[in-house]
């Protein structure tokens, strides 16, 4: 069938969208990583050049690696990452092209950085752009392609998911394709549609266990609204997934969380803390919502327009069953304020919630739409913006030059300091100089070895 001149223009602009993210998203030339992130990189590499999951040539090569718990040995004495594989899968497409393509010297000391960057920022990029498509029918076409914007460069998007594989780049992809695949009039909802969405949940919850919640609820949408013959094909894709990952995880380590527990286990000496669920949830949702270091409205507080899509008309909440989204958001939202460990250890600023925009999206939008009517909404709504971009933007070149998160004291101890606002991360950030880390993947240490 021939494109109509909307669809044409959708696509040069989802295009668009796209290419300008990632662009903006390695414009600081660095992947930002931290510990937990690090097994998923060197995982691809391995996978893309010698052909394993295992990583005991990578503890080989950098010995003080063993000491991480994210570094784990399995029952035959192999080391494997303690983190769910997808994302290492993912990248590893990437580092097999450039390999084998000779583009890329997989030796080179920081190809491992590039590989985890281009997945991550392509990723992320690609699901804003999805978002894009997603909420485009339910609102104008000014308003679907600033809610992109907003959403790639006014969130921890660009600081954090973007920058690494943190699990949160495949989270965010997996939804927004759900998103996509079932946000659409019932009379357009095909097959491949249903599959597809499958496809992305199942992504989301293999990549990311811990937001089964969310998953579940989004499969729950899609039941009712197209019944649940019609939700067997991806509700059993989503099935085999977690089938795979459980059989893989009781093999591999004899527990089928994989080795989860063994990461738990280190909150005592790591975190100060017994356990995995807070006995003082209220605690948790408030630090994720207004800890001046970690909280969702402090660094992206545009997203409070999406309270605006509470009005919504009968006829457009009915017909798209957009509530089942926002008790997907409330539910995974209640399961990370449960979290002991709720600010997410070392990171700049929010990055649980983080895995809330994809289903959030649709009320941003919605709320972005009912404020472009009215004047004094739009400047508010605008200068909100303003403040998250420059946020995020300052995250994505300084930091962790600024040290907040181990100066004056350790965070992941110091609990206090996630309250504190004189020296909370953002202004830390603005005092604080770019990271010296900056372009380095765009040397030659990106690409080759160096010579002997």
């Amino acid at each position: 069938m021939k494109a109509t001149p909307i669809d044409r223009r959708a696509r040069r602009t989802a295009a668009a969208i796209f290419l300008a993210l990632v662009v903006i998203y390695n414009a600081n030339g660095r992947e930002i990583g931290t510990v937990d992130s690090q097994p998923a990189k060197f995982t691809a590499r391995e996978l893309a050049v010698v052909g394993t999951l295992t990583l005991d040539r990578v503890v080989a090569e950098r010995p003080g690696l063993a000491e991480r718990p994210a570094f784990a040995k399995d029952r035959q004495g192999h080391v494997r990452s303690a983190y769910p594989l997808p994302p290492a899968l993912i990248a590893a497409v990437p580092a097999t092209v450039l390999h084998h393509s000779g583009l890329v010297d997989m030796d080179a000391p920081l190809a491992p950085n590039l590989v985890a960057k281009l997945t991550a920022s392509l990723l992320t990029a690609a699901a804003v752009t999805l978002m894009f498509l997603a909420v485009r029918r339910l609102v104008r076409h000014s308003v679907a392609l600033l809610t992109a914007l907003a959403i790639g460069i006014g969130t921890n998007y660009w600081s954090v998911v973007s920058q690494t594989l943190w699990q949160h780049e495949s989270v965010a992809l997996g939804l927004a394709l759900a998103l996509w695949a079932w946000l659409r009039p019932l009379s357009e909802i095909r097959s491949r549609d249903l599959w597809l969405g499958g496809l992305g949940l199942a992504l989301a919850g293999a990549a990311r266990p811990q937001v089964a919640p969310l998953v579940a609820i989004l499969l729950g949408w899609l039941g009712a609204r197209v019944g649940v013959r019609k939700t067997i094909p991806p509700a059993a894709i989503m099935g085999l997934a977690a089938l795979v990952s459980l059989v893989c995880n009781y093999v591999w380590f004899g527990h089928l969380l994989g080795a989860a527990p063994r990461l738990e286990a280190v909150h005592p000496e790591t975190h100060g803390l017994e356990g995995t669920i807070s006995t003082t949830p209220w605690v948790g949702a408030l630090g994720l919502l207004i800890s001046p270091s970690r909280g969702l409205l402090v660094f992206s507080p545009f997203v409070l327009v999406a309270l605006a899509a509470r009005r919504l008309p009968a006829t457009t909440s009915g017909m798209f069953a957009l509530r089942w989204l926002a008790a997907g958001i409330v539910v995974q939202f209640a399961v990370y304020a449960g979290y002991t460990v709720w600010w997410g250890g070392h990171t700049y600023g929010p990055r649980y919630t983080m895995d809330l925009i994809a289903p959030m999206a649709p009320a941003i939008a919605l709320g972005l739409e009912r404020a472009a009517s009215v004047a004094w909404a739009r400047i508010a709504v605008g200068l909100l913006l303003l403040w998250s971009i420059v946020v995020a933007g300052a995250g994505a070149f300084v930091y962790p030059n600024d040290a907040w998160n181990t100066s004056p004291a350790e965070v992941d101890r110091a609990h206090h300091r996630l309250w504190e606002v004189r020296d909370s991360q953002i202004p830390r950030v603005w005092r604080s100089g770019s990271s010296p880390q900056n372009f380095d993947l765009f040397s030659a240490e990106a690409v080759r070895r160096p010579a002997s």
